[in-house]
């Protein structure tokens, strides 16, 4: 029997790695795993969907950010970088750090094959998590297809989109 020994990492020793480091990781209580690279497809889509959002928020309190930013989730001590937020006003930093929030209104992943179920399995649960977090949206890469996920009172109601005709109202209010 080959026994492994991984090693632990203080969250300050994550984020002085991740300061210099060429790729990016998440922080997973302790563990350090390095995000698999994009595909082009994928930073499309990522690329398109910030931009719209960026032009259709114009003139609102609310601002979407691209994928360079670490949303960091206390409860799980996990520090993550979906492909797009949405904050309704200001994002709240995670203390000093310049390079963490904590508050995001809504969430959209595109789907990888590698990180398909992670983002809708244990992301979600941990995204739920966040008191502001009140809307998600999982988009597929292969073919115009969206899950959302809308916060209501007794739990998330799930909505899908398959098309290019159909349209998605975000309720960014909570």
């Amino acid at each position: 029997m080959i026994s492994t020994i991984s090693r632990r990492y203080s969250l300050d020793e994550y984020r002085a790695i991740e300061e210099k480091a060429e790729g990016r990781s998440e922080y997973r209580d302790g563990e350090i795993v390095p995000m698999p690279g994009g595909t082009l497809k994928h930073s499309r889509i990522g690329g398109n969907i910030f931009a719209f959002l960026k032009f259709l928020l114009r003139d609102t309190q609310f601002e979407p950010i691209n994928s360079d930013l670490r949303l960091w989730i206390p409860e799980h001590r996990r520090g993550v970088y979906p492909d797009v937020m949405i904050f309704d006003g200001e994002p709240q930093l995670n203390g000093d750090r310049l390079d963490e929030v904590l508050n995001p209104v809504l969430i959209v992943e595109v789907l990888s094959p590698s990180t398909a179920d992670y983002d809708r399995l244990s992301k979600f649960r941990m995204y739920r998590s966040i008191e502001s977090f009140s809307e998600y949206l999982l988009v597929e890469q292969d073919e115009p297809f969206v899950e959302r996920y809308t916060k209501q009172d007794k739990g998330w109601l799930l909505s899908d989109f398959s098309g290019l005709e159909l349209s998605i109202s975000l309720n960014l209010s909570h």
